[in-house]
């Protein structure tokens, strides 16, 4: 028996139905072909976490100290110690904040408005001048059983209240002040180690118009106070207009 030529399969025809040949159109690039692109991606990523590092270097190389407030809040006319305060350091433009370096010179100075715990003080955060317009501050000296067993501070409103001396029949106490801020606070009601009884000092920001009233009865020792709500409005407000 007998095959032609067209029945017998071709050697092409076998090799055409194995795998393609290496080389073809859709290989894949070889090791060797890989290394520059991998070589040039490193250089791009060296240099730019060298470029972030020396951004990183030269933004907190301009960081400075600065003057904020410290862990406790302080109200609007309060008198400023430096113990209130503490620093904090900031980068880029901070126009009008006051640098650390000028701390000391706000020992004294009273709040012009209220003072949250970690905000920067600028210029017109602090005054000198205790006293706004319509204003008078008035020392007054206070035994037990004249004011609130807690420590009173800085921004409390008190009502104060002028009652009858121990000896006199027939007064009645009458009220002298509505809402009277209190500015600054020395000494208390008891002593906190020795629970002895002591003298508290305030010095509280009344109008004009009831100082001298307010004065005579301080020094005839014919004053009481009561505490008010924080949110009370004080009778006369801070040089800025805050509460």
């Amino acid at each position: 028996m007998s095959f032609s030529s067209s029945t017998r399969p071709s050697p092409s025809g076998a090799r055409g139905s194995g795998k393609a040949p290496v080389g073809g159109p859709n290989r894949l690039p070889g090791g060797r072909e890989r290394r520059p692109a991998l070589a040039a991606l490193a250089v791009i990523l060296i240099l730019l976490g060298a470029a972030g590092s020396a951004l990183i270097a030269l933004r907190s190389g301009d960081r400075q100290d600065y003057i904020a407030v410290g862990s406790k809040p302080i109200a609007p006319g309060q008198k400023i110690s430096v113990d209130d305060l503490a620093k904090g350091d900031l980068a880029g433009k901070t126009g009008g904040l006051l640098p650390w370096s000028t701390v000391k010179s706000l020992e004294g100075k009273y709040s012009t408005g209220w003072l949250y715990p970690g905000q920067f003080l600028a210029k017109d955060s602090t005054t000198a001048d205790a006293t706004p317009p319509g204003g008078a501050l008035v020392g007054i000296s206070l035994d037990a059983g004249r004011a609130p067993s807690m420590q009173l501070k800085g921004g409390d409103i008190l009502q104060i209240i002028q009652v009858p001396a121990a000896n006199q029949t027939g007064g009645a106490p009458s009220v002298l002040v509505d809402a009277a801020k209190v500015m600054s606070v020395s000494g208390g009601i008891a002593d906190s180690k020795t629970n002895a009884n002591t003298t508290l000092n305030l010095t509280v920001l009344v109008p004009t118009s009831k100082a001298t009233a307010l004065a005579a009865a301080a020094a005839a020792k014919g004053l009481a106070v009561v505490q008010l709500p924080s949110s009370t409005p004080p009778d006369v407000p801070p040089a800025d207009g805050a509460r």
